[in-house]
């Protein structure tokens, strides 16, 4: 009983963090990026949504000790928001007005880490989670840059849940700072890692109170 009860808390973490990232890229991940908010924006989307794949493909993983665990956790959270993005398409927007990180590459380097390193935690925290901080922001703005003329998709498509003061203005790019991806990087990979520490402190705390 004891280890149904443990697999089935586990699950439902997986499911429950999977369901959260799904949301946070709808709310982050949309036209936003090419709004007044262009660069601040997908800095803080690059380290929220490397954060938030962090803690959970970690927790994963080392729940199953199993590397490529992470990856197959990513392919989930990709799953999910496909379809939330085609929902959005059925209500009559395109199909683009949602942008689908892509989580899986920085996954499969935190699963690389896992097993060059031969299973080991601490490195997998310490290297793996700066490798997902670090490349997160770069394998974005190569899909971003995929992204159809976005700034007409921002004023023909506005949210209906933003409120009048965000309606889409033209986009002050270098208003602030010119890297946008070596700034979501860098944060990234600073605080990627104690996340990924906190994922797996997650896995440690779970046994404990499932055995109590």
């Amino acid at each position: 009983l004891m280890v149904w009860l443990r697999r089935t808390t586990h699950y439902l973490f997986i499911v429950v963090v999977a369901v959260n990232s799904t949301m946070l890229t709808i709310n982050a991940g949309d036209y936003i990026f090419y709004t007044d908010w262009m660069w601040t924006s997908f800095v803080v989307f690059s380290v929220s949504q490397s954060t938030m794949l962090a803690v959970g493909a970690i927790y994963y993983m080392l729940f199953t000790g199993v590397p490529g665990t992470a990856t197959y956790y990513a392919t989930i959270m990709t799953i999910y928001t496909w379809v939330a993005k085609g929902a959005w398409f059925a209500l009559g927007y395109p199909y683009d007005f949602i942008v689908i990180p892509v989580w899986i590459p920085s996954a499969m380097l935190l699963d690389l880490t896992y097993w060059a390193t031969r299973r080991n935690k601490h490195a997998a925290i310490i290297i793996g989670g700066t490798l997902v901080g670090l490349s997160f922001p770069l394998f974005n703005m190569v899909n971003l840059l995929l992204v159809r003329d976005p700034l007409e998709v921002a004023f023909k498509y506005p949210r209906p849940t933003l409120p009048a003061y965000m309606t889409p203005i033209e986009p002050q790019v270098g208003k602030f700072y010119n890297s946008p991806v070596a700034l979501g990087s860098g944060a990234g990979a600073v605080l990627t890692v104690p996340i990924a520490a906190l994922g797996a402190k997650l896995n440690t705390w779970t046994y404990r109170w499932m055995a109590a």
